[in-house]
């Protein structure tokens, strides 16, 4: 009755300020969470991190002066709190928030370090060689501005047409050749390929830069220069009649060009690389898989106690903004710890319902819908939604994220269920297994699911080889 209470009322309660915080802090992954609270430790003096100095906050307190203290302690009794015991969202046990903690035991295996990957750019990289350079200073000025309209593949992005109108006004007399010129020394640069207008050229560029005795070079050459459909769309017979070269011959073509780079300023990128903090880990134990919370990822909060004291020595004198930054604080405390909580409740229920995953692997996944997990854990399928989005669990089989163990079912033949993803899994072990120059095509697939009872059309066979990004039959096929 409690359940479909909520879930009558889910849609239609008041939010509270401190249900939609609730509400919020589930929408967030653990890294966005970790940065919110850090700006709120800012922003709130009766907030702390736990494991922060007692020496240092013991000495805050004698430090604090008492004029002072008495001007910030003009309080009442803080409000009570309101009850969560109709959170539609977050309706867990109750627990015991006297010490209004977060704080979880350490565990020594859950130690994953991260950080940023930095240097330089590929524009830093490429006017570094220009500076050093032998050219003219009107030479350079063209090859900097080319440098300038490059992608972060090394792709030059504007026709050369339009870069020579942008710079007469600033270069008198500008020829096309000059900007010609200039885009050859480019493209004799560092990295080989760079300056490229296309995918031909870039390769092209780059097969010139070996030696010429390089086995299968010249063949090479002529492919990227004018056949890259061709060899695109797996036309064996016209690649060998059009380069007029034999099967031995056009795979080793074929093989130099996989060597090459396609994006050669790639490597310059200076994207930040983000790292996933996982919020659960899963283990067998003792025959069973079980969830647990990492505790590195959960935030050791705290309400100061220095500012919490001065508070409870002069609630008699009226209100303060410091009485509601502890009113604050503590539901912040209580509901980082909800959150969690809720994670971790949500985690078990999704292990305990996909133990042939974590034995087997992807092939074993069983269908499984929102609807399940909430009525399992007693909350709104919404709720279920927040949680397992962005949010995510580390197992013996890899790093995922919870709305992985969620997929739709296809039916069988003796009138069970195969998960989505189990189809999948399936298809790729079958086209791994294919002989290369017979490829499977989707038909076929389909035909050898419906021969282990899995009923699929041969369009969704295609839907779903599309999303695992593996290429059609006649893109497979091995020269």
């Amino acid at each position: 009755m409690k359940h479909s209470l909520q879930l009558k009322l889910g849609q239609h309660l008041t939010l509270t300020p401190q249900l939609q915080q609730s509400i919020r802090l589930l929408q967030l992954s653990t890294l966005e969470l970790n940065q919110e609270l850090e700006q709120m430790l800012q922003d709130n003096p009766l907030l702390e991190r736990e494991d922060e100095n007692e020496d240092a906050a013991s000495l805050a307190a004698a430090e604090v002066p008492a004029h002072t203290a008495e001007a910030e302690a003009q309080s009442t009794e803080a409000p009570q709190a309101e009850s969560s015991e109709s959170d539609p969202v977050t309706s867990l046990d109750d627990s015991d928030w006297n010490d209004y903690s977060t704080a979880g035991s350490n565990d020594e295996d859950n130690d994953y370090e991260q950080g940023p990957v930095s240097g330089s750019s590929l524009r830093e990289h490429l006017l570094n060689q220009l500076i050093v350079s032998p050219l003219t200073l009107r030479d350079r000025t063209l090859v900097a501005a080319l440098i300038d309209d490059l992608d972060e593949a090394g792709f030059l992005t504007q026709p050369l047409e339009d870069i020579t109108a942008s710079l007469r006004d600033e270069l008198e007399e500008l020829e096309p050749e000059e900007v010609e010129t200039a885009l050859k020394h480019l493209q004799n640069m560092d990295p080989t390929g760079v300056g490229a207008r296309n995918l031909a050229e870039c390769l092209t560029l780059q097969l010139r830069a070996l030696p010429p005795d390089t086995p299968a070079r010249d063949a090479a050459m002529r492919l990227t220069a004018h056949y890259l459909d061709l060899l695109a769309a797996r036309d064996v017979g016209k690649l060998k009649k059009m380069l007029g070269i034999d099967d031995p011959a056009l795979r080793a073509a074929r093989a130099l060009i996989l060597s090459l780079n396609p994006r050669p300023g790639a490597a310059f990128s200076t994207d930040e690389t983000h790292y996933v903090i996982p919020d659960v880990y899963v283990r067998k134990i003792k025959g069973m898989w079980i969830a647990t919370l990492n505790a590195d990822a959960m935030p050791k909060l705290r309400v100061n106690r220095v500012y919490a004291d001065i508070l409870a020595r002069h609630r008699e004198n009226g209100g303060s903004q410091l009485a509601s930054q502890l009113q604050e604080a503590r539901w912040l405390i209580k509901n980082v710890q909800q959150r969690f909580d809720t994670i971790l409740r949500v985690s078990q229920a999704i292990v305990d319902r996909q133990k042939q995953f974590f034995e087997h692997g992807d092939v074993a996944m069983r269908p499984l819908v929102l609807r399940e997990i909430a009525e399992t854990v007693e909350l709104h399928e919404s709720t279920i939604s927040r949680v397992t989005t962005q949010k995510f669990m580390m197992t013996p089989r890899g790093l995922y994220e919870l709305k992985y163990f969620f997929g739709s079912h296809v039916a069988t033949d003796n009138g069970g269920a195969c998960s989505s993803t189990a189809i999948r899994a399936l298809i790729k072990q079958l086209i791994a297994a294919e002989a290369g120059k017979k490829p499977l095509s989707d038909g076929q697939l389909a035909d050898v699911l419906s021969q282990q009872g899995i009923v699929v059309a041969r369009r969704t066979v295609a839907k779903y080889r599309e999303l695992l990004q593996i290429p059609p039959a006649n893109m497979r096929r091995a020269l």
